[in-house]
């Protein structure tokens, strides 16, 4: 015996279906996901980059032998025992001392040779299996890019932040005796850094050394200087030289913008004033005056001191080069011999 059926929908079944209820937990797996990946970039970075930053103590040598003088970081440039180092941190007469990293190991150092102007120092280790860290391009850096700080704050060998680029193309002051310069393009993040940190290394997320750790500014406020075309050239020439030569004009001068006129002619906004002229400088033998106004120098366009600072090259000592400026609003260019800015 058979029976059939039949099945009748309920006229509930044909309304529309509302989608399953949003689910919490895969937002929340989402998030997780996220962290994981920020996590293992920095855990990366810090693998790679980590046995190539050391902590330094530096030691002064004195009649009574050496006593302690200070402490920073240091980044490896090279396997043969270069290390790259803040200026600050080893500033002052026979500096020498001793480099930990890592694994364990402890080298001796002395300074090869220091440019208080860019904050750079190179030291020469007694060492030849060093792991150098791979240099990056500041310049290709954007504004809210991670990047890692290692270092060794408050003597805390190995410590590491994280955070971002905040800002680019910061100016920092620098000193060497009477002399001021700017260091231009410094690198601004919010990547915690502390006493003990200057010196050590400012890393982007492809375990690239872009920036020197250089001072703290504030709360969150870090500044490095950059890995750059500038700073290599320094690089290259305290490890070959021991000191970066550097033109001098022997003036004092700030950023103005140019007479309506001029402006127009030459479509260039901005100048930069001669404020001082130092005497016995190449500024005063070449005539210039307070209140002249600079459009150019040696055939390039100077709209600001950064660029008076980027053409002061080694290669402009003792030459002959046209200094174009505008005086009382006309143009007179004059011939400027530049000398060797002294240490």
């Amino acid at each position: 015996m058979s029976a059939t059926f039949n099945l009748v929908a309920d006229p509930a079944d044909a309304r529309p279906q509302a989608g399953p209820e949003p689910d919490a937990d895969s937002g929340r797996s989402r998030e997780a996901a996220a962290l994981d990946a920020y996590s293992r970039t920095v855990v990366d970075v810090v693998e790679r980059l980590g046995p190539s930053v050391a902590n330094l103590r530096v030691l002064r040598a004195t009649s009574r032998g050496r006593v302690p003088a200070g402490a920073g970081s240091a980044v490896v440039l090279t396997p043969d025992g270069f290390l790259l180092t803040s200026a600050h941190v080893v500033a002052g007469r026979d500096r020498l001392g001793r480099a930990t990293f890592v694994d364990g190991r402890e080298i001796g150092f002395r300074v090869t040779g220091a440019d208080p102007l860019s904050d750079l120092a190179v030291l020469r280790s007694d060492a030849d299996d060093l792991i150098p860290a791979p240099l990056g391009e500041a310049a290709h850096l954007r504004v809210g890019q991670l990047v890692v700080a290692i270092g060794n704050p408050h003597g805390f060998a190995g410590s590491v932040t994280a955070g971002v680029v905040s800002a680019l193309g910061r100016s920092l002051p620098a000193q060497s005796g009477s002399t001021v310069r700017m260091i231009d393009n410094v690198i601004q993040t919010d990547a915690a850094l502390n006493p003990g940190n200057s010196g050590g290394a400012l890393v982007d997320s492809r375990g690239e050394l872009v920036g020197i750790n250089t001072a703290v500014a504030g709360v969150g406020l870090g500044l490095a200087v950059p890995i750059n075309e500038a700073t290599r050239k320094v690089i290259s020439d305290l490890m070959n030289h021991g000191r970066v030569r550097r033109a001098y004009l022997g003036i004092a001068g700030g950023p103005r913008p140019l007479p309506a006129r001029a402006r127009r002619e030459r479509a260039q906004a901005t100048g930069v004033e001669i404020l001082e002229v130092m005497a016995d400088s190449p500024a005063e033998a070449a005539g210039l005056r307070p209140e002249d106004l600079i459009v150019e120098l040696g055939g390039e366009r100077v709209e600001g001191v950064e660029d008076i600072q980027r053409l002061m090259v080694a290669d402009l000592i003792g030459s002959d080069v046209d200094i174009l400026v505008l005086r009382a609003g006309s143009p007179r260019r004059l011939p400027l011999r530049a000398r060797e800015l002294s240490s």
